[in-house]
């Protein structure tokens, strides 16, 4: 099942996709919802980011060969932390497909774009053993990751959000959530 948030004139709606054809939903994907009798062509809509959350977190240093590759343009030994380095992002970081990545002024040249693969959670959980960590997941989409890497030295040890700004990463960057787990 393919969910999206769509725009369709002034309403805001969650829909379902089937093909071409978008199905609007009352309620939300997380709840309880109903299918509507309003249809819609795709291509007649204006595809959102697939959900605000109200928690979004960006796990990083945890691609073993960018962490090779970014240590051998420095000159450097790659260095492998024992778990990922996990950091909040703001909501406003959230851009829709064929909407603007707005670049800092003050932006060097090493403005650079990853492919992530995003994980939707779809129910409240804490400490989560392994073995029940995809029962959490509602579904996944693509995220468009974008970073000034002249800002990221030293972001993991301190926790600052320097490598990413307002609208840096964008995980809304494809508009559909394919949901297997809760259909």
């Amino acid at each position: 099942m393919k969910w999206c948030r769509f725009q369709s004139g002034k309403t805001v709606s969650y829909g379902i996709i089937d093909g071409t054809a978008l199905t609007e939903v009352t309620g939300s994907p997380f709840e309880r919802y109903t299918k509507t009798t309003n249809t819609s062509i795709l291509s007649r809509v204006k595809l959102l980011v697939p959900v605000i959350p109200p928690t979004f977190y960006a796990a990083g240093v945890n691609y073993r060969e960018h962490v090779t590759e970014m240590a051998h343009r420095r000159g450097v030994k790659p260095e492998f932390p024992p778990n990922a380095d996990v950091g909040y992002r703001a909501n406003n970081a959230l851009v829709a497909t064929d909407e603007p990545i707005v670049i800092p002024k003050d932006a060097g040249d090493q403005v650079q774009y990853e492919g992530e693969l995003v994980v939707v959670i779809g129910k409240r959980c804490k400490r989560v053993s392994e073995a029940e960590a995809l029962d959490y997941v509602f579904g996944y989409t693509l995220g468009n990751d974008v970073s000034e890497r002249a800002w990221q030295p030293g972001e993991a040890r301190t926790r600052t959000p320097s490598s990413r700004w307002a609208r840096g990463s964008s995980p809304g960057s494809t508009p559909t959530i394919s949901a297997s787990r809760y259909d």
